[in-house]
Parts: C-alpha cells; structure tokens; sequence
C-alpha cells in the first residue's frame, strides 16, 4: 500500500490539464452495452474505476482496448449477464450495467455494489426505476437478479427519495428506457453535466430523448442503437479541486480544457471570498490576489454546490480568516475527512450536518489517513498549505478519482511523492 508525502507551503503556478469527467465516462462505459456495434469513447482518464468498468465489460463478452485517453468497446458473440461480486463490490458505479442489461439481454444478475464509505447510498431509487419498466427483480445471495422475458415497457416512473434526485438511478433508469416498448417519462430524474453527458451520448447512438438536462425526460424506446465515437465531457470536480488549490496556496494557475459552465455556483461562491477567477470558453485562470472571505456553504443536487467537492472547500476554509460554515444536504455523515484536518491544526466542529470552520493562521504537516476519494483530495490541498511534512496513507481512494494529481501538481511547483508503507 502506497503513501503520499507532501512538503508544504509552496504555491502553485503554471497551466494544468483537467481530465475526461469520470461520473461522465462510467455510465457511458455502461451504456456501450445497448448495441451490438463497435463503440470508441475519447477524453477517458485513466483511473482505478475505469479500469474496473472495463473489466465488468470484459467479464460481461466485450471487448476493450484503451490507447491514450480513448477505449475502444467492442461486443463479442459470447455475451454474459452476470456481473460478479469480485468486481461490482469495489465500485458504486458499476451498478449501471443493471439497465442496459435488462434492456439489451432482457436478463441481468449483478452484485451489490461496494465504493467510498461515505453514509448510505441505498441503491432502492435503481430498483425502482428497473422495476417499473416490468423488469422482475428478487434478491438472491448478494445479488440482484433481474429479468424481462418480453422486453421492457415504457412507464411513468418517479424517481424521488430521501436524498433528492440520484445521479446514477437517473442514468440506470434512461439507459433501460431506451430499448423499452413506448414512451418512458422519468420525473425528479437528476440533470447534473453527467446525466445531460450520458443523455447526448445515447442520442447520438439514435436513442429519442426530450428533456435533457431538466428535472423531466420524456425518453421513446427503439428497437436497436448504433456504435458512435463520442468524447466525454471535462470533469468537473477535478475541475474545481485545482480552483480551490489555487486559493489555499496563494497561487496562480490556467486551466486547461475545461468548462466553467458546470461549476457556476462553485465560481460564485469563490469569486464572493475574493478569489480572481477568469473564465474562457475552454479554460479558466484562477489567481489569489488578496486574503479571502470566509463562506457559508451548503451541498445540494446539481447546480447547487456539489457533494464532491465539500471536503476540499473545508481545506480551504480551515486557513481563512473568520467563521465559515459548510452544510451538507447530500450526505450527511460526509465529515469523516474533518478528524484529520484537526490533526493538521484545522480548528472545526461538527454540529449536526453542518461544520463550523474557524479559521487558523496556518495548518502544520502530519500523519493522517484518507477515507474516500474527496477525503483523500482534501488532505492533499491541506498538506499543500501546510508547513512542514504531511504524510496520507489509504490513499489508494485516490487512484480511483484523480489522473496522475502527483504529477500534475509537481509541474505546477507543488513537492509531493509516493512511498510505500
């Protein structure tokens, strides 16, 4: 097992290049599985759950080849509908294989999935959606088993839950409608960049859907869809991670190929503390030029401020002068990262879902460990900043999110490395 060591306090400049959207390039990934043509998906970043994805594929009779940024999907005679628990259980996204299972092969067993232990993430919204397309499901040994002997059929479906709108039973739910019999209307369907980027690439494959990015899709199934070349969308995530970087080092960095367009209340609420951000139409440059305001932050679904990026933002926080405040409406219990930036001098309470963040004139190097993917983001930035030696151990959550960040903040003045433990 690998740890990150970090020498702190050295800002960042330079240009950075953001990576193909992984929420984005998962579920497309998912959806090569609703044609019998060869699919090429571009802008792909090369990380521990596309290559997971890509062994689910593998495992399920496809074929993949990925070279660059750009995998290569193509269908086998031996096609398999059992996705396995050695492979689901490591990844929540790869329960999207559900739908375009039941749609294409009109059965599907596959694992409960596994991922980032961040609070509950009940997958009851998937089995929803699947279920009111007539799809039959029953539970059987850790595995969710699914058939539709005469096909699916479209259905009004309403997709609500504890947690708002879901991403991924949104996506689950579109993927399977595109080869059901009649019209499917998906109501509270999520509409972050990610659904809308699954939605256009279905369309291109020939799928008919009207209501993208709403709250509304009103999907009419087809009887087959075409292989297509399709480049996905940049991530936004990463996106903002390197923004808020830019900040907590006093730095001054360029952003290449990305969107600024889904990360507008991100932008805002930055701009709002005092953070310079200009933003073009593939690019953005984010410069701190004065000490910057505390905020008052809550989560909420797309295009509010985004879960993903909560963790990192309390990085920031903990080193601005005053109180901020940072609520979250996702996933309540998604504080697990705030322990260890006390560690590093952070001075932060949890009251409830929302943490109150007073800010300290410095953080200082120390030993702590990652428990998610954003944790694992947020620790990084905090080391950043921090004086003296930070070390991150669990930090293979990481390799699942972020395409070589070492590297990429090493060009950008950063010194960080991996040992082994």
């Amino acid at each position: 097992m690998d740890k990150l060591i970090i020498e702190g306090s050295r800002p960042l400049r330079g240009e950075v290049k953001i990576s193909g959207a992984k929420n984005s390039c998962l579920p497309i990934l998912a959806a090569t599985l609703l044609t019998d043509d060869k699919c090429v998906i571009k802008n792909v970043p090369a990380l521990g759950d596309v290559s997971t994805m890509l062994n689910i594929l593998r495992s399920l009779g496809v074929d993949t080849a990925m070279q660059g940024d750009t995998i290569t999907v193509t269908p086998t005679s031996s096609r398999n509908t059992v996705a396995s628990y050695e492979l689901v259980s490591t990844m929540r996204a790869s329960v999207c294989v559900l739908g375009p299972l039941v749609a294409k092969m009109k059965k599907a067993e596959v694992s409960f999935p596994g991922g980032c232990v961040i609070g509950p993430r009940p997958i009851d919204l998937h089995l929803k959606g699947i279920k009111a397309l007539g799809a039959k499901l029953e539970v059987k040994e850790g595995y969710i088993v699914a058939s539709a002997d005469k096909g699916l059929r479209g259905s009004h479906v309403y997709l609500g839950g504890h947690f708002g709108s879901s991403v991924l039973a949104t996506a689950n739910t579109m993927m399977a409608a595109v080869l059901a019999r009649g019209k499917t209307i998906i109501e509270n369907a999520a509409c972050e960049p990610e659904v809308v980027d699954l939605a256009n690439f279905l369309k291109k494959m020939g799928a008919k859907i009207d209501g993208i990015a709403t709250h509304r899709l009103e999907i009419t199934g087809v009887k087959k869809l075409k292989g297509v070349t399709y480049s996905v969308i940049p991530d936004r995530i990463e996106t903002g991670t390197f923004i808020i970087a830019a900040g907590l080092t006093k730095g001054d960095i360029t952003l290449k190929c990305t969107s600024s367009d889904h990360l507008n209340c991100v932008i805002d609420k930055l701009r709002e503390s005092g953070l310079y951000i200009k933003t073009l139409k593939n690019s953005m440059r984010v410069k701190y030029k004065k000490p910057l305001k505390p905020m008052d932050i809550t989560t909420l679904p797309y295009p509010g401020f985004p879960t993903d990026l909560q963790a990192q933002m309390t990085s920031l926080m903990s080193v601005n002068k005053g109180i901020s405040v940072i609520t979250e409406k996702i996933y309540p219990e998604r504080f697990i990262h705030i322990s260890e930036l006390n560690r590093m001098g952070a001075d932060i309470k949890l009251e409830g879902p929302t943490a109150i963040v007073r800010g300290v004139k410095h953080l200082s190097g120390a030993r702590v460990m990652a428990s998610d993917l954003r944790a694992s983001a947020a620790l990084i930035l905090a080391g950043l900043v921090a004086k003296g030696r930070t070390e991150i151990s669990r930090i293979y959550h990481l390799d699942r999110g972020y395409e070589e960040i070492e590297k990429k903040l090493n060009l950008l003045g950063a010194k960080i490395y991996r040992e082994r433990e």
